[in-house]
């Protein structure tokens, strides 16, 4: 099986050009590690087992445990409607609005990035420099007093802003930034020690500079003017691979939440495509009414990530510091391990 594995791997990385790390667990027990490419292409410096990685929207499932900390402290529940927990006024908003829509990607509310319509994130910040960005509340303009997409709970319509909304109700409810609340209520409890909401322009040693690739050109650039200059409540943090293996460690044994509320986290909602659900900041695959997958992952410029958890033991984790490449590798393990 391992062989099987580490060989598949193999031809795919090569296949892709995968710069990145790859860890598979089963029942706690490794079956495959290994890192690719480089964290640093000009100065040649490769990526390690302990690089660090941004996820882009791999991190929503943060902000969910987040929100299922303060239920857990009694301070909200997934029903508390958005009007009654946050002082900020979205003169356009549905007043039926809840927690649970927000998390399940069905309020209805306005995106600041439709991925349904817009195909590169970079774009956004053509005409808004990404290095204002630097707090929750700066992304309000975008989409604050724009009208409602539809109705609360009508449907699923992934949703960045949704989940803005939400670290935003964090700070409020905790009276703490929403960086440092997660820090200390997910990262540290996770034992993540490696992980965190880090500038652009303040990055930490060990950690992967993403990489946008000019196929046709034959050239690359970093992705430093392409993503917000310090990530939030929909994405943008960066973890090492064993730290998420950590963080599904510690999400499975209700070491973050309590298991009723875990169980609500990992409870499949929303439809978003055929034997497609989605639960709180996870999506969760069905076959026959029984869970196959609950998996999280992020695509920004410069990023690619999935990590999962299997019903038979297996996690996968895969960071990546270029556009694309986690989701062919998943592929490849998947056809190994089913």
């Amino acid at each position: 099986m391992n062989n099987l594995l580490d060989s598949k791997v193999e031809e795919i990385v090569k296949e892709v050009g995968f710069s990145g790390v790859i860890q598979v667990y089963r029942n706690g027990g490794l079956l495959h590690e290994s890192a690719h490419g480089y964290s640093n292409r000009s100065d040649q410096l490769k990526n390690t087992l302990n690089t660090r990685f941004g996820i882009a929207s791999g991190c929503k499932i943060f902000t969910a445990v987040g929100i299922g900390k303060l239920v857990d402290e009694g301070k909200i529940s997934f029903q508390t409607r958005l009007k009654d927990c946050l002082d900020i006024d979205f003169p356009y908003f549905s007043r039926s609005v809840t927690i649970h829509h927000l998390l399940t990607h069905t309020s209805g509310i306005p995106d600041y990035f439709d991925e349904s319509v817009m195909e590169d994130f970079a774009e956004l910040w053509l005409e808004r420099p990404m290095y204002l960005m630097q707090n929750l509340k700066d992304f309000l303009p975008m989409f604050q007093n724009r009208e409602m997409l539809y109705q609360p709970g009508e449907r699923f319509h992934y949703n960045n802003a949704a989940f803005i909304v939400l670290g935003l109700i964090i700070e409020q409810v905790s009276g703490m930034s929403f960086t440092d609340f997660i820090e200390t209520n997910v990262f540290s409890k996770a034992e993540m020690n490696d992980s965190g909401y880090f500038s652009l322009d303040q990055l930490p040693r060990d950690t992967a500079i993403g990489y946008i690739d000019d196929e046709e050109n034959g050239t690359w650039k970093s992705n430093i003017y392409s993503i917000p200059i310090k990530g939030g409540a929909d994405g943008g943090a960066f973890i090492t691979a064993s730290d998420m293996m950590k963080f599904w460690d510690a999400l499975f044994g209700n070491k973050l939440l309590s298991k009723e509320t875990t169980d609500k986290l990992l409870t499949p909602y929303a439809e978003s495509d055929e034997d497609e659900y989605y639960g709180y900041g996870i999506w969760i695959d069905m076959q026959n009414g029984k869970i196959t997958k609950q998996h999280v992952m992020g695509y920004d410029p410069g990023v690619s990530f999935h990590a999962a958890v299997y019903p038979d033991g297996h996690r996968v984790v895969i960071t990546s510091n270029k556009s694309s490449g986690a989701y062919a590798i998943m592929l490849a393990i998947e056809e190994v391990i089913s």
